[in-house]
């Protein structure tokens, strides 16, 4: 191998368990072989596959398809290859060059493992429902030269097969991701310090973003956003709107360690807090505690659904800005990627809430709380499975946050 430029990196032992235990599951399947697609679609999430099994990734534009053998050499595919992924990890040996057309060297390599008449497992096909890719994730074009290439060979869906082992993480999963989250923290510091009334909307995010590229952040990150007056749903950007005292900035903030994101959720009001969201806060957070309770393996996440909505009629108030509040659970894993399962307002399959949780899953646990008058309080934290509940893996404080105090 060459010499490795000075990055975070997972260990060899990590490799060998996840390449153990996607092969095991091949088994089962009858599987010869499984490709990855390129695809960096969702802030790379699309490709968090072939990172997963080969190590190489990082960077907005950075394709790379994989071939992964039940038995012998894991073949990573990328467009200047050689010059870029040798150097940043040592996992995956068999680098070769795309020039940017990745179905031929798949190709290529199915040829080399003799599968013409095999089973070919294809990440990504859209027939089994990932988290956000009911379409799939594989290109045309590919997909078009490995069905021409192999007309005798059984092509099949192995999104389970990586969704399965991404579910439940490892120690040093758990300990990349706990790292991830501090640096979501240390960003959410820097937006407090800076959303003064006077200030730009896009300045503040500006600056939040910079503490998390300091911190030591990879791009691109998922981050939505918005400011205004009691805003209910976050923009794909903010603004060039000029902040107001009394002013909300709500955003959902990623950081990503070695490509694995932690999130967060923290309402910032601008000086001053508005009443409502103050009662607010107080159910969204007894909902969040009786969820991280409940944390454990065995309940599923349509139990814990219904445990969100029952909690909120138990301690909603009678009077007051939050009388009568309700709550709704978003809930959805978090690691090399988007990884499953996933509950939000919309996304509600009936497979997915049927997932039943195992210890060390790891989730962006976000419930929400409305008023009768509309308003959302929103908080979240990225928490981990284990058999006494969740355990937050962020140290802040679970409240509004209010600049200038």
């Amino acid at each position: 191998m060459a010499e490795l430029y000075p990055y975070p990196r997972f260990s060899l032992a990590e490799r060998d368990r996840r390449w153990k235990a996607v092969r095991e599951l091949m088994r089962q399947e009858q599987l010869d072989v499984i490709v990855t697609p390129n695809n960096t679609g969702h802030s790379t999430d699309f490709q968090s596959n072939t990172r997963y099994l080969t190590h190489c990734g990082g960077g907005g534009d950075a394709d790379i398809a994989a071939v992964f053998p039940l038995e012998g050499e894991v073949t990573a595919i990328a467009t200047t290859a050689q010059a870029r992924w040798p150097t940043v990890q040592e996992w995956t040996r068999d680098v070769r060059e795309a020039r940017r057309n990745y179905g031929r060297v798949i190709v290529e390599r199915l040829k080399e493992l003799k599968v013409d008449r095999g089973r070919i497992g294809v990440t990504g096909l859209g027939e089994v429902e990932g988290t956000r890719t009911p379409e799939g994730t594989i290109t045309y074009g590919t997909w078009k030269q490995i069905r021409e290439a192999f007309p005798d060979a059984d092509l099949v869906d192995a999104t389970p097969i990586l969704a399965e082992v991404r579910y439940v993480k490892s120690p040093e999963e758990i300990e990349i991701l706990t790292r991830s989250m501090e640096i979501i923290e240390l960003a959410y510091e820097a937006e407090i310090r800076a959303a003064r009334a006077g200030a730009k909307d896009w300045e503040v995010w500006a600056e939040t973003q910079a503490a998390l590229l300091r911190n030591g952040s990879e791009m691109p990150v998922h981050c939505n956003w918005v400011s205004g007056k009691n805003p209910k749903r976050t923009l794909t950007r903010p603004s060039m709107r000029i902040l107001e005292r009394g002013d909300l900035i709500i955003n959902e903030v990623e950081a990503s360690w070695i490509g694995y994101r932690s999130q967060g959720v923290q309402p910032v009001f601008v000086e001053v807090a508005d009443p409502v969201h103050q009662e607010l806060i107080k159910v969204q957070r007894e909902v969040f505690n009786r969820v991280i309770e409940s944390l454990k393996p065995g309940i599923t996440v349509g139990e814990l659904a219904e445990l969100t909505q029952n909690t909120a009629e138990r301690v909603a108030p009678q009077s007051g800005p939050a009388a009568g509040a309700t709550a709704q659970l978003t809930m959805h894993g978090r690691g090399a990627g988007d990884d499953g399962p996933i509950i939000t307002s919309t996304a509600r399959s009936p497979r997915q809430l049927a997932v039943t949780l195992r210890e060390n899953m790891v989730f962006i646990c976000k419930p929400s709380a409305r008023s009768a008058d509309g308003s959302i309080s929103t908080w979240g934290d990225t928490v981990v499975v284990t058999s006494k509940g969740g355990r937050r893996l962020g140290k802040r404080p679970h409240d509004l946050a209010v600049s200038g105090r």
